[in-house]
């Protein structure tokens, strides 16, 4: 997409990027809608494709057709270049052809990548998206190998190379997005270490964030890491061991999950359903057949979701840190948050603060409206909203029996999901000027 077209117009950031995405949606429906996109070339409904492109532009994963059987080679690629597309963002691909072409990036261009990347500030903003998609492609690469050397032992090399190109992209992205049928995911290799660990790579790597990467691989340089980089780390590193032990815990005697599995499959199998809520989608469980903690369990881990500037939604996991900063600070009687030896500004708290708010209303919104029009289990559509939001793709199996109203609300929830609600408030509502008088302080009493 042409990004200069953008700047013509007098818009915010916020709004540029709502209306962006939308955009690239409406062109994903269309495109899937048409026979050809379809393996009987039958055409799918405009309804379920726009479900399927707002799913794929969301890097969620959730789906109404069974995405390995119903579409055809050219609908899996346009799934898959919707998926690269709503990973990276429309704007960082826009950026990409502008480079390729030697363009100018204006200042107004460089803002939106501001706030498409969730910056605080401009600086090293060109150079951040070259890294981007440098990181991207290469992590893809990586992924690809791995898998087509594994599924090349299952099938023509041919077919493994194709499945996976798509996986990579997939699961980096943290899409959730399978083409081995049936819904399968990637069930049928719960206990191989290959796919499993492959996979994990992928989506941890796509959900840490390009700043968190970049540190990484520039740590000897910088001799040190940012604090936004020790805060993402720690926050990801203590939600997959704590999450890889209470799943263990609660399903080490269900014999329709890791009751049937060794020692190593239920490690494996622990560990990948730790990881994967965390936006990804993919699973090697079925979760209709968990126990109803270890959903509940899940359904935190998809709310608190992925980290800022990552391809990932929730709302990320600095956002959680920052709530509990607050809850420690308060218990220890101390004015300030401090994260490894840093104040946080009040600025931050707030937006946390919000940020979680109106995620948790967004949750409970949809939940109450869908247990309104659809007959399923409470579980299954607080499971489903929440999924929907997180851009995870997790499902217990109801979207394909989803109503046209339940498939509308849930496909806005994607929509809000991927943007987040704070982007989607700035977008909608108009400039407001600086206040130029406060208020008198009062007081109420708290708890």
């Amino acid at each position: 997409m042409n990004i200069s077209f953008f700047s013509l117009l007098k818009w915010s950031p916020p709004r540029i990027l709502v209306v962006g995405f939308a955009i690239i949606i409406m062109l994903g429906a269309l495109l899937l809608s048409l026979p050809f996109a379809s393996a009987d070339g039958s055409g799918l409904r405009f309804l379920d494709a726009l479900f399927t492109a707002t799913s794929a532009t969301s890097v969620t994963g959730l789906v109404v057709v069974d995405s390995g059987t119903y579409f055809s080679v050219a609908g899996q690629v346009i799934i898959m270049l919707l998926i690269q597309i709503g990973g990276l963002g429309f704007m960082t691909m826009g950026t990409l052809f502008a480079l390729v072409l030697k363009k100018r990036i204006s200042l107004r261009e460089r803002l939106i990548l501001q706030e498409a990347m969730n910056q605080g500030s401009m600086e090293g903003i060109i150079r951040l998206i070259r890294k981007v998609i440098v990181y991207s492609l290469s992590f893809e690469l990586v992924g690809t190998l791995l898998f087509t050397m594994r599924f090349a032992y299952d099938m023509p090399f041919g077919k493994a190379l194709y499945f996976g190109v798509f996986h990579a992209v997939s699961l980096f992205n943290n899409a959730g997005f399978d083409i081995f049928g049936d819904y399968r995911s990637l069930t049928m290799y719960v206990d191989d270490p290959i796919v499993n660990l492959t996979a994990m790579l992928l989506i941890i790597s796509g959900g840490l964030g390009f700043i968190v990467i970049s540190d990484l691989l520039e740590f000897r340089r910088r001799k040190g890491l940012s604090l936004h980089s020790k805060v993402v780390l720690v926050m990801t590193g203590s939600l997959i061991a704590v999450g890889a032990v209470v799943i263990f815990i609660f399903e080490f005697s269900n014999a329709r999950t890791l009751g049937s599995l060794d020692w190593g499959g239920k490690i494996l199998a622990s560990f990948f359903q730790s990881v994967s809520p965390r936006t990804a989608g993919a699973n090697t469980l079925n979760y209709a057949d968990l126990r109803q903690a270890t959903l509940f369990f899940t359904i935190i881990l998809m709310f608190i979701g992925a980290s800022p500037g990552s391809t990932g939604g929730g709302i990320k996991t600095t956002t959680f840190m920052t709530l509990i900063g607050a809850v420690v600070a308060m218990f220890r009687g101390k004015e300030d948050i401090v994260l490894f030896r840093y104040r946080l500004g009040k600025e931050r708290v707030l937006k946390a603060l919000t940020i979680t708010m109106l995620s948790l209303a967004l949750v409970v919104v949809v939940t109450m409206l869908l247990s309104a029009t659809e007959d399923q289990r409470f579980i299954k559509i607080l499971f489903e909203a929440t999924s929907a939001f997180g851009t995870v793709g997790l499902s217990m199996g109801i979207t394909p029996e989803l109503s046209d109203f339940g498939k509308i609300i849930i496909s806005i929830t994607m929509f809000a999901g991927r943007l987040g609600p704070l982007t989607l408030a700035y977008a909608l509502n108009p400039k407001t000027s600086k206040e130029l008088y406060r208020y008198p302080e009062g007081k109420i009493t708290i708890g």
